[in-house]
């Protein structure tokens, strides 16, 4: 059994590694189950995300799923004699951990219950046929319950003016009576930018940077420190302050709306650039907002695009909403993130490198050389600022083969995962 914690793709990630360890210890995986979190606030479940039958079904040869746990195994689950936490396995958990650690439970018990269960399982070194497991839950069996894939479908044909591309991406994420609607008339769809501008109060407030707006700032982020991060107070008081200026230095600040204008701008994308834009509230509001809207002002997002009614179904389940945030991501004909260890932009730059066929660009700006580059910004000539930017978002946009020890979801070229036979 495993309970994930985390939002919509902390617990996809997690599903995924669930897979690969009950297939490494050669047992059945109950469905997995998601936790409430105090800051997600979302009771959806497998079943209000996922489709149950197609998930079980897509890996019956690899794994054996079944939705319940088994009754003669109930009273052992509720005495949590086989529960095993998220801190009694080490990050980047080997094999060996999981045979030394778990399977002597599962054996013991007949079951295992991995609580709290994330990101536990390593990379590399992983068995081939597991590593390829990993990769076939992720980008196969996992596909978003009807109305998700419904209202995803009615997100992407708004902004492409009700025409669709009928890419295998949306393929992929929609299903084909999704994307088979026929069109009149020969214009070409709506081209769009997708932007996670990853700047809500929880992650400002994690980064633990300044932003320019004084003590009162400082106060407030503090304040959501206190509440929602006593871990992160915790450990800073154990450890050497490290400045303001410092994290910034070395692209450890998440970028602003008005930085993630200057790199589009200095990317060359024009005022009349149609931009959907991902995520949640933007710390600082409509004021922090204005560089970006000022610049471009065709930006769209989820409530702007859907009714009130059709995105009722969905309110109150962040999770659910995000998966809408997902689709309209890695259906865009670019994607631009502005935090590249996100796990909504890593799922979503290895769903494009996985069904793109080199042909979906995820701009990936490297936060430390920007850095140095904008600390330049008050003499920098334009034209100058403009071939650091490119040479910079051109330098991370180059395929490469995963390298050893880095994320399938993010990286699936290898052959692991997209070798053709």
């Amino acid at each position: 059994m495993v309970s994930a914690n985390g939002g919509l793709n902390q617990q996809r990630v997690a599903i995924c590694n669930a897979v690969a360890v009950a297939a490494l210890l050669n047992a059945t995986l109950v469905l997995p189950r998601f936790l409430y979190s105090n800051v997600w606030k979302d009771p959806s479940q497998f079943g209000d995300i996922y489709q149950e039958d197609h998930f079980i079904e897509y890996l019956k040869d690899e794994v054996n799923i079944v939705k319940n746990l088994p009754q003669h195994l109930k009273s052992t689950d509720n005495k949590n004699l086989s529960l095993v936490t998220d801190t009694e396995l080490v990050k980047e958990a080997t094999p060996v951990d999981y045979i030394e650690h778990v399977l002597p439970l599962l054996k013991k018990y007949g079951m295992v219950h991995l609580f709290g269960y994330g990101n536990r399982l390593g990379f590399d070194p992983l068995p081939f046929d597991v590593q390829r497991l990993r990769c076939k839950c992720n980008f196969h069996a996992l596909k978003f319950a009807p109305k998700i894939q419904e209202a995803g479908s009615l997100l992407v044909k708004r902004i492409r003016r009700f025409k669709t591309s009928r890419s295998r991406l949306e393929e992929a994420l929609l299903g084909e009576s999704m994307v088979k609607s026929t069109v009149k008339g020969e214009e070409e769809p709506l081209k769009y930018l997708a932007l996670h501008l990853r700047f809500e109060e929880d992650m400002v407030a994690y980064s633990l940077c300044d932003f320019g707006g004084g003590e009162a700032e400082r106060k407030e982020l503090q304040a959501y420190r206190e509440d929602h991060f006593p871990l992160l107070l915790k450990r800073l008081k154990k450890s050497k302050p490290v400045s303001p200026e410092e994290l910034r230095k070395t692209g450890k600040c998440p970028l602003t709306p008005e930085e993630a204008t200057l790199v589009l701008a200095g990317l060359g994308f024009k005022r009349k650039t149609y931009i959907y834009l991902a995520g949640s509230q933007i710390y600082g509001g409509s004021s922090r907002m204005l560089p970006l809207t000022r610049l471009y002002p065709n930006i769209a997002t989820k409530e702007t695009l859907l009714t009130p009614q059709e995105l009722a179904p969905f309110k109150n389940f962040s999770s659910q909403l995000a998966a809408l945030d997902f689709i309209a991501c890695i259906a865009s004909d670019v994607f631009a993130m502005t935090d590249s260890g996100s796990q909504l932009s890593s799922l979503v730059s290895g769903f494009r490198n996985y069904y793109g066929n080199g042909q979906a660009p995820t701009l990936r700006p490297n936060k430390k050389r920007l850095a140095a580059i904008l600390s330049d910004s008050e003499t920098i000539k334009w034209k100058i600022f403009e071939d650091r930017v490119r040479k910079m978002v051109e330098e991370g946009q180059k395929l490469r083969t995963r390298p050893y020890g880095r994320s399938i979801y993010r990286q699936p070229r290898c052959p692991e995962c997209m070798c053709k036979f």
